[in-house]
C-alpha cells in the first residue's frame, strides 16, 4: 500500500495573475504609466544611495538611514513591477507556482523590512530633537549598523514565516489569483485549507511587523511634535519641522495603506479598491521617496548640485 503524501500536495503548477485584466483597452496606456514610474522609482532612489554614498556632508545618521531606504525600494519595487509590466506588454498572465512563492517571499521581506526601518528613523528624529545631548553617544555608527541590520533580519524572519505556512498550503483549484502580483491573502483564499488559522498568522505578523512599529512612530512624532511647540525661536521650529516632516509624510501614506489591507484581511471591501490601495504602497510610494527627501531637503539638494557641477566639469 502506497503511504499517502505529506506536506505540500498542490495539482497546480501556475497561477493567473487577473492584475488589471478587466481593463483591456487600458493596457498599453498602463504600461507605459507604470515604465514611467519604475523607471522615476529606480532613478530617484538610486540617486539618493550615490549622494549618500559619495558626498561627505551627509555622512550623518539619518542619511545613512535615508540611503538604506533607497536601497530597500529599490529592491522592494522590482519585485512587483517588472513581472507586471511584462504582463500588461505581453498579456500573459501566467507566473508559476514556484515564482509566485519566491516573488511573494522577497515582497514580503521588503515590505516588513521597511515597517520596521521606519520606525527606525523615526527614533533617530526622535532623539535628535527630543535629547539632543545624547543623540552623538546612542546614534554612534555601530548603533545605526546595529538598527539597519536587525530592521534587515527582522524583515527577512517575518517573510520566511509566512513563506513556509504559503508553502505548506495545498492548492487545488481554481488557481486565479485577482490582483497584480502575489500576496498572502489571495494565495490563501485560493487555498484547499481552512483559512481561519493563515488569516490569524497574517493578523499576528501585521501586528508586530506593521502596527507596533506604526504605533512606535506615533508615540516618536507625538513626542517630537511636543518638544517643537516648546521652542521659542519661530525660526527654530521651522528648521526642526523640516528635519522630521518628509518623514512623517512617508509614513502616513505608507502605513495608512498598508494596514487598511492587512489588519482587516476578512473586511468585505472591493477587490478593485484593494489593489488601489496595493498600488498605493507598492508603487507609488517608492516613487515619493526620493521626491519628498529631495525636494525638501537642502542638505540632499546642495549635494546633488555639488554633483551635477562636477559632473558638468568632468571631475566625477
Amino acid at each position: 500500500m502506497e503511504a499517502p503524501q505529506q506536506g505540500n500536495q498542490t495539482s497546480i503548477t501556475e497561477f493567473i495573475l487577473q492584475g488589471f485584466g478587466t481593463l483591456p483597452e487600458l493596457q498599453i496606456l498602463l504600461f507605459l504609466l507604470f515604465l514611467v514610474i519604475y523607471i522615476a522609482t529606480m532613478a530617484g532612489n538610486i540617486l539618493i544611495m550615490v549622494l549618500v554614498v559619495t558626498d561627505q556632508h551627509l555622512h550623518t545618521p539619518m542619511y545613512f538611514f535615508l540611503g538604506n531606504l533607497s536601497c530597500l525600494e529599490t529592491c522592494y519595487t522590482s519585485t512587483v513591477l517588472p513581472r507586471m509590466l511584462a504582463s500588461l506588454l505581453s498579456g500573459d498572465r501566467t507566473i508559476s507556482f514556484s515564482g509566485c512563492i519566491t516573488q511573494y517571499y522577497f515582497f514580503c521581506s521588503m515590505l516588513s523590512t521597511e515597517c520596521l526601518l521606519l520606525s527606525v528613523m523615526s527614533y533617530d528624529r526622535y532623539l535628535a530633537i527630543v535629547k539632543p545631548l545624547h543623540y552623538t553617544a546612542r546614534m554612534s555608527g555601530r548603533s545605526c549598523l546595529h538598527l539597519t541590520v536587525d530592521s534587515w533580519v527582522g524583515g527577512f524572519l517575518a517573510s520566511s514565516i509566512a513563506t513556509v505556512s504559503i508553502s505548506q498550503l495545498n492548492f487545488c483549484g481554481p488557481n486565479s489569483i485577482d490582483h497584480f502580483f502575489c500576496d498572502f491573502i489571495p494565495l490563501v483564499k485560493l487555498s484547499c485549507n481552512d483559512p481561519q488559522l493563515m488569516e490569524i498568522l497574517a493578523f499576528i505578523l501585521c501586528f508586530i511587523f506593521s502596527l507596533v512599529p506604526f504605533l512606535l512612530t506615533v508615540i516618536s512624532y507625538i513626542r517630537i511634535i511636543t518638544t517643537i511647540l516648546r521652542i521659542p525661536s519661530t525660526t527654530g521650529r521651522q528648521k526642526a519641522f523640516s528635519t522630521c516632516s518628509s518623514h512623517l509624510i512617508v509614513v502616513s501614506i505608507y502605513y495608512g495603506t498598508l494596514l487598511l489591507v492587512y489588519m482587516f484581511p476578512t473586511a468585505h471591501m472591493l477587490g478593485d479598491f484593494k489593489k488601489v490601495l496595493s498600488i498605493v504602497y507598492t508603487v507609488l510610494t517608492p516613487l515619493v521617496n526620493p521626491l519628498i527627501y529631495t525636494l525638501r531637503n537642502k542638505e540632499v539638494k546642495g549635494a546633488l548640485r555639488k554633483a551635477c557641477r562636477k559632473f558638468m566639469l568632468g571631475q566625477w
